[in-house]
């Protein structure tokens, strides 16, 4: 039950982080013009994301510009936008999986140990999803501010941390979370050897292999550990254990109307 509980917290934790990561991906909002000096009022307001650069004017007006090409942007720029197009692709990956895997859904009901693994590999997926999306995040926030206490640059080239980077970091944390909660369910269920309970039929006891097309029948007969003697509770000395196995092959060499002994206790037979 508890494992249940971490499985589900993990999984809206992992998908809010998804969503999280997802908008500040698409957002300019990383870097906005620094207010400082003679700028504390300004007219006009720069704001920079991984795919546009965007101008905000003091009337209200909004205007956005992409990036016109690719190649020709920084290598810090390129690498936080392909870290953060994995990380929200592993993100939907993890969700799909951790879906199948989960003790409240229906697939792979029956497949034992398999459902439970699939489970802890999606919380592995949301933990590399949240550091991919962690490292563009802490690395622009160390630029920005490394630029912006850096002498050598004038006070109209400096920015600020944007709302995006706020956002993406936390996102990245959350991610994180809810894969450790999914990983800790998987290995929770697992502790000292055990599996996720699967549902199985009852235990018929074997009986003896026999060649031939007959039905076979195994009859066990088990004798209460306990008898009442005297109104006290004395242990047996042991378990008594009566087997007969009886098949159309068998029935000839029996005596007819041969009686089979019985014992005081609980009889389970089978048919195998």
């Amino acid at each position: 039950m508890a494992s249940l509980a971490l499985e589900l917290m993990g999984f809206f934790l992992g998908l809010l982080g998804m969503l999280g990561t997802l908008v500040a991906t698409v957002l300019p909002y990383w870097r906005t013009t620094a207010h400082i000096g003679s700028n504390i009022v300004t007219v006009v307001a720069n704001l920079r994301g991984l795919w546009m650069e965007c101008v905000y004017q003091s009337t209200g007006a909004f205007q956005c510009e992409t990036y016109n090409s690719m190649l020709a942007l920084p290598a810090d720029l390129q690498a936080s936008r392909a870290l953060m197009v994995i990380s929200v692709v592993l993100s939907i990956l993890a969700i799909a999986i951790a879906s199948i895997g989960m003790q409240c859904t229906l697939c792979l009901e029956n497949a034992g140990t398999v459902k439970s693994r699939v489970a802890g590999a999606g919380g592995v997926l949301f933990l590399t999803a949240g550091f991919l999306a962690l490292v563009p995040v802490a690395w622009t926030t160390h630029e920005v501010v490394q630029t912006f206490y850096s002498p050598n640059i004038p006070a109209g080239m400096k920015y600020e941390l944007g709302e995006c980077l706020y956002l993406g970091l936390a996102s990245a944390l959350i991610s994180m979370l809810g894969g450790g909660l999914l990983s800790v369910s998987f290995f929770e269920e697992h502790e000292g050897g055990r599996g996720r309970r699967q549902g199985g039929g009852y235990p018929y006891p074997v009986g003896v292999n026999m060649s031939g097309t007959g039905a076979r029948t195994t009859s066990q007969t088990y004798r209460n550990p306990t008898l009442q003697v005297g109104g006290i509770n004395t242990p047996s000395r042991g378990q008594t254990l009566v087997r007969n196995t009886s098949s159309s092959e068998s029935g000839a060499h029996e005596a007819p109307g041969a009686k089979k002994p019985t014992a005081a206790g609980y009889d389970i037979t089978g048919y195998v």
